[in-house]
């Protein structure tokens, strides 16, 4: 560019910075964000026009006059309101600029008043077609680029006489495109950032109230599933029980429950429903209750479990299962007798020879399929044995090195701890359990129920 082109893209410049400045503080107003948002009413519409408008006005009062025409910045406003605001506003802007330009004559007034009200309307028309969105950074730049190139064909086109409107198109074509171009540019990227800002407060916003829903299920499957627990331990003539359910962070479906069958028998049973959260707190809640109605009609084991499995077939329950462990204890005979559909097998300890038993039927979860045949067995519970049921939020603890706290570990733990009162061996299990996982949290629900004889 020869001297007087820079110097006239330099004033230019500084021009558009005075109204970057002045468009950075209202953005910061709410009608701006509306705007934005797309939500056009009848008053920030007609803000939008005056403010736009008023911005257009300074861009030709701050223009400078070369050989009887304005170098200006005046259709950056209209444009600026009509990508933004859509084909009302630009209008609107357009047309206080362009008739401002009118009353300030000179040869060019014509076409360059026409330029500022057309700059204003095409904008709108192409906020229109893209959907009443912004067009971005490179095609807001592209537009002024060929909007500014428009002007510039209307003054030859348009104004009197040729050879002068061809010398102001020639000193004035590169410094208004370029200056143009470079407000808007910092138009649409302030612009762009704006919207930004906006998506990233919705995206957190909704992911708040995502956790707050899913805070929300929690505590309400923590009540369903506390709900269901025994709210008292039964008195078993010569044995002790003690039971403890704590939930995990991401609420399981363990449950644990005492069924009175008759006078000297009692059911005893622990479970693990699959998944987490509400559907798994409600279809422990399901599995508990068909359990409980059918052990009070029912006071055999395998059969009844059976019925039990086929009823939950027959249910839809998205796929779901349960692991049960289910006995019934005999305090009469000292007899334990059990079916295991898929549970940790519970750990017997004889007194007399020091063992570890593992009471196991081998049979499958409850929900896998209609139909299934379950074997119980039958165990003699002598003096002094010690029995432990419970779910996997024991043995699958995991440490900051991401091991297990293992079978082994507990056997050797009860091993070691058997003449423990059955409440502190309870305890006794829960803290280890925490203290190996050392502060790593607690991934599913931890559930104990331990039964000795005394003797």
């Amino acid at each position: 560019m020869d001297p007087l082109s820079i110097t006239l893209f330099t004033d230019l410049v500084e021009k558009v910075c005075v109204i970057i400045v002045i468009a950075y503080l209202l953005s910061r107003f709410k009608y701006f964000t509306e705007v934005l948002e797309g939500k056009l009413t009848i008053k920030n519409q007609i803000i939008f026009i005056l403010i736009f408008g008023a911005i257009s006005i300074y861009g030709s009062y701050s223009g400078v006059n070369i050989f009887g025409a304005i170098a200006n910045v005046r259709d950056l406003g209209p444009m600026v309101a009509g990508l933004i605001g859509g084909p009302v506003v630009g209008l609107g802007a357009g047309l206080i600029g362009g008739l401002h330009r009118l009353t300030m004559g000179g040869f060019t007034c014509v076409p360059c008043s026409l330029s500022t009200v057309l700059a204003g309307l095409f904008a709108g028309i192409i906020y229109l077609a893209n959907k009443k969105r912004f067009i971005g950074i490179w095609g807001a730049v592209l537009f002024s680029i060929l909007m500014e190139t428009f002007h510039m064909m209307l003054a030859l086109i348009l104004a009197s006489p040729f050879a002068q409107a061809l010398a102001v198109v020639e000193n004035l074509f590169v410094p208004m495109i370029l200056a143009n171009a470079v407000g808007m540019f910092i138009f649409a990227f302030m612009i762009t950032n704006l919207i930004k800002e906006r998506q990233t407060k919705k995206e957190r916003d909704k992911l708040h109230a995502q956790l707050e829903r899913k805070k929300k299920e929690l505590e309400i499957a923590h009540q369903i599933q506390e709900s269901f627990l025994p709210h008292t331990i039964p008195y078993i003539e010569n044995y002790q029980l003690a039971a403890s359910s704590i939930p995990a962070q991401e609420v399981g479906g363990d449950f644990y429950d005492f069924i009175p069958i008759s006078g000297k028998q009692t059911g005893l049973t622990i479970g693990d429903v699959s998944g987490k959260g509400i559907p798994a707190a409600l279809f422990m809640a399901f599995s508990r209750t068909l359990l409980r109605a059918k052990a009070c009609r029912n006071p055999g084991v395998g059969r009844m479990i059976e019925s039990v499995n086929n009823f939950i077939n027959e249910e839809p329950h998205s796929d779901m299962f349960v692991t049960l462990f289910y006995g019934v204890l005999d305090d009469e005979n000292n007899k334990l007798t059990f079916v295991n559909a898929g549970h940790n097998p519970p750990l017997l300890w004889k007194n007399e020879t020091k063992d570890i038993i593992k009471l196991s039927t081998g049979g499958v979860v409850l929900g896998a399929m209609k139909g299934l045949k379950m074997d119980e067995k039958t165990i003699n519970i002598d003096p002094g044995d010690l029995l432990v049921l419970y779910t996997d939020g024991v043995t699958e603890a995991v440490n900051k090195q991401e091991a297990q706290f293992g079978e082994e570990h507990l056997i050797k733990l009860i091993q070691k701890n058997h003449n423990l009162q059955v409440e502190d061996l309870k305890n006794k299990i829960i803290d280890e359990v925490y203290d190996f996982a050392s502060g790593t949290p607690q991934a599913d629900d931890i559930t104990l129920l331990v039964l000795r004889r005394n003797g």
